[in-house]
């Protein structure tokens, strides 16, 4: 591949992108049909299973890039910044973006106030997390054990308080769609099973093409890794949160929209970030801690004030502070933070 022209190889990226997104969009509707199937309540859903699936290319991008660096194929630092951006990149597209676009499309959306303390803290929280563990220039197992073992215990959590507050009619109907067709016996969940590990298979195959792809173009370029892991793979990797928070806007179950977006930013960095830590470590590059995970800390503080001060309401004003602050921080970004290191 490294004969042929930048164009051409930016070309098969696009395409090995594409493949990625389709593939974890697939798992997506399998995983959601499999949860629904166990009848798990819109906003524990969202929190949990589908922030989980829809953060699928973050995942293996993670596990794909830490398994190539220990194996030599793929450069430290080069690879660390791409994940990182595209993983920090995908967050703030979610909570800026794409919660601006859902909100535009369904004119209002409203929050419960204890989401705002049992849901948006935390997802603060892991940023602030991310910026404290990096502020040495790394991610070392330690910072990744204790990443991962902090998704576990607010899993665990939530689980807990499902439990405790599950109501049937909380399932909306909203799942259906997403999954487009919920397993009706344990044949048909085994069967959704492995069609979604086969996805996931899939899914991992891309995401290598796409860090080799991406490692060519910024060692020709000398763009950053990570500006390029924000600008495009960030975009791409959020695409199956927007498409999961749109199904559950046309049945009116914010509960699914909200915690779809709002769970995969507290997943992205604890599950994938953590994850792939715990396996390889990462070098942060000085963006991701200069401008990336402040940014999105405190896009995630105005968004908590907005909605606190609104009484849990979104409105099309709020939409279009919102995407505007996208617009800034990829702006500032490109211009003040191309370089990683």
């Amino acid at each position: 591949m490294e004969n042929y022209s930048t164009f051409v190889i930016a070309i098969i990226g696009l395409a090995a992108i594409a493949v990625l997104v389709i593939s974890a969009n697939v798992s997506v509707k399998k995983l959601v049909g499999i949860a629904a199937y166990f009848n798990l309540s819109s906003t524990f859903m969202g929190m949990t299973v589908f922030s989980v699936a829809t953060s699928i290319p973050e995942i293996t991008s993670h596990l794909t890039a830490s398994a190539r660096i220990l194996g030599g194929t793929l450069d430290y630092q080069i690879g660390s910044a791409i994940v990182l951006g595209s993983n920090i990149g995908s967050d703030v597209v979610q909570q800026t973006l794409i919660m601006g676009l859902v909100v535009l499309l369904s004119g209002t959306l409203y929050f419960r106030r204890y989401f705002l303390w049992k849901s948006m803290i935390p997802m603060i929280g892991t940023t602030v997390m991310c910026i404290l563990f990096g502020l040495d220039g790394s991610y070392s197992r330690l910072d990744g054990a204790i990443l991962f073992g902090t998704f576990i215990a607010y899993t665990y959590y939530l689980f807990a308080d499902e439990r405790k507050h599950y109501k049937k009619e909380d399932n909306g109907i909203a799942s259906e769609e997403i999954a487009e067709n919920i397993p009706q016996d344990l044949r048909e969940v085994f069967i959704d099973t492995a069609i979604a590990a086969l996805m996931l298979a899939v899914t991992v195959i891309a995401a290598g093409y796409v860090l080799s792809i991406t490692e060519l173009v910024v060692v020709r370029t000398g763009i950053g890794g990570s500006l390029i892991g924000v600008v495009t793979l960030g975009v791409a990797s959020a695409m199956p949160e927007l498409i999961t928070a749109l199904a559950g806007v046309r049945h009116k179950e914010n509960g699914i929209s909200l915690g779809t977006l709002v769970g995969s930013n507290i997943t992205n960095p604890l599950v994938a970030i953590g994850g792939g830590a715990l396996l390889s470590t990462y070098a942060v590059p000085n963006p991701l801690i200069q401008w990336d995970l402040p940014w999105e800390t405190v896009t995630g503080a105005i968004l908590w004030a907005i909605l606190w001060f609104s009484k849990g309401k979104l409105k099309k004003i709020h939409a279009f502070y919102l995407i505007g602050m996208y617009f800034v921080y990829v702006i500032l970004r490109a211009w003040f933070f191309s370089v990683d290191y």
